[in-house]
């Protein structure tokens, strides 16, 4: 028997690799499936079984083209949803065999109502692992709140109690060796506080996570559960009505992302197509120069993640500015979040664009020592585009909240007549904010390179209280 993790960072995503006895079964693979079909290949395998552990949010899953590509079966948990493709529909408890090994599907409603997990049973019918989905993360569970954006009749109290029902009487009573292999770790936005580790013993869970505290009543574990839960990225939905009904081939959308188009093409098309023009170069070479309009969301980032959660419609046209010879990169982790409409990309990247002759823009950027100059001299407009939770753990006295995230709620902050500087944690954020702006007609909003944390470095700003510790995304 074999078991392996597949780790993809800038989701915060796990797929999972099983093999026995010459058959696999992959468990809620991305959406480019070669991967797991040359492995297969490799190992003299053939993949038997694409396991869903529910209809995902944040991603598109690989389902559809890897079960075309191998004949292998689909299989969710018990669901009344109709899917758009073939699909086997288990029962609670039901049981699969592959090679010398068994997975049960354990029915743990509650994130969504077709959540599963399945336990995987060793040739002596010892049950070894546990692949959790979203219901069981390490350190938390996942939140309750995204099924109700699909079906109108569900409230979030009833899925936490669902949840609450699902780990008490399915997941707890299984033994404490029992490894528990979540979908996702740390950054993913289907939790609220998900641990940096990527798997651990359902034993420690037991003693650690606090969604799995004996006793706490189910009125309180709702209560914590649904405490502090900011609204989904508005893809979300998008992504799990793809899961459900349906989605082009990936190599379809490869075919067409990565047309290359001249400067005069990729012109032509931005001005007659209102597609959205998105840059991901680095946010130092960004600034310096771009085509008017473009955003910047550096592919060197959680790029699929800022894209969705900037970009709401999945279907909006989107022309690429991107780094020579990563043009596959960036239409792959487009495709994981169902954004399958790339019109093509600028043949030779902006250098292309410039010996054209094409009209430019830029973007003023400051090193925090200027930034501190300038503040020492007269009060400045400054605005931190932080999470509000890294705001609240800190930030420099007067500055005001505007979060990328909320981007449309932050404009409303943002006087067209004043100068602003604008700071993230490290500049990435920041950058993506300013563009943004600029490209609706804002103009007087200059960048602080390095962020809050070339910032603080200096020492010369006075900030609030430490409050508690956060990550940067």
């Amino acid at each position: 028997m074999k078991v392996e993790q597949i780790y993809t960072g800038c989701l915060a995503e796990a797929a999972y690799y099983i093999e026995s006895e010459g058959e696999v079964a992959i468990i809620d693979p991305l959406r480019e499936v070669e991967p797991y079909i040359k492995k297969a290949k490799e190992n003299n395998t053939k993949i038997k079984y694409v396991f869903e552990t529910h209809f995902h949010a944040d991603f598109v899953s690989g389902h559809m083209d890897l079960a075309k590509k191998t004949d292998a079966v689909i299989v969710y948990g018990p669901t009344k949803m109709e899917t758009g493709f073939k699909a086997l529909i288990a029962q609670d408890n039901e049981e699969f065999k592959l090679g010398k090994v068994t997975i049960k599907v354990i029915h743990t409603p509650g994130h969504t109502m077709e959540s599963s997990c399945f336990l995987l049973k060793d040739e002596n019918g010892k049950e070894v692992a546990l692949f959790s989905g979203d219901t069981l993360f390490i350190g938390d569970v996942g939140r309750p709140d995204l099924a109700q954006h699909v079906i109108a009749d569900l409230t979030e109290e009833k899925l936490a109690g669902h949840l609450f029902e699902s780990l008490r009487n399915k997941i707890m009573p299984l033994n404490n060796d029992i490894i528990v292999y979540p979908a996702h770790g740390a950054g993913s936005a289907c939790g609220k506080n998900l641990s940096k580790e990527t798997f651990d013993t359902l034993g420690n869970q037991k003693k650690t996570n606090y969604a799995l505290n004996p006793s706490l009543t189910k009125d309180e574990f709702i209560k914590q559960v649904l405490s502090g839960l900011m609204p989904p990225p508005a893809y979300f939905p998008q992504n799990v009505l793809l899961n459900i009904k349906g989605y082009e081939s990936f190599d379809s959308v490869m075919q067409k992302g990565t047309r290359a188009l001249s400067a005069n093409e990729f012109e032509v098309a931005a001005n007659e197509t209102h597609a959205v023009i998105v840059d991901t170069r680095q946010a130092d070479e960004f600034h310096k120069e771009f085509i008017p309009n473009s955003i910047n969301i550096g592919i060197d980032g959680s790029f699929a993640v800022w894209v969705g959660t900037l970009v709401p419609d999945v279907k909006q046209p989107l022309l690429l500015v991107v780094e020579e010879g990563r043009e596959e990169e960036v239409i792959t982790r487009l495709a994981r979040v169902g954004y399958d409409n790339p019109i093509g990309y600028l043949k030779g990247g902006f250098k292309a664009w410039k010996i054209a002759g094409k009209e430019t823009d830029f973007i003023w950027s400051i090193s925090p020592e200027t930034f501190s100059d300038l503040n020492s001299k007269s009060r400045l407009n400054i605005l931190d585009v932080r999470k509000e939770s890294e705001y609240k753990s800190e930030h420099i006295v007067d500055a005001i909240n505007a979060p990328l995230d909320y981007i449309n709620d932050s404009m409303m902050k943002v006087d067209k007549s004043k100068t602003y500087y604008v700071h993230c944690a490290g500049g990435y954020r920041s950058m993506t904010f300013i563009s943004i702006l600029q490209a609706r007609g804002y103009r007087n909003l200059t960048n602080i390179s390095g962020g809050f944390n070339a910032i603080k470095e200096i020492g010369t700003f006075k900030l609030t209280e430490f409050v508690c510790p956060t990550t940067m995304l």
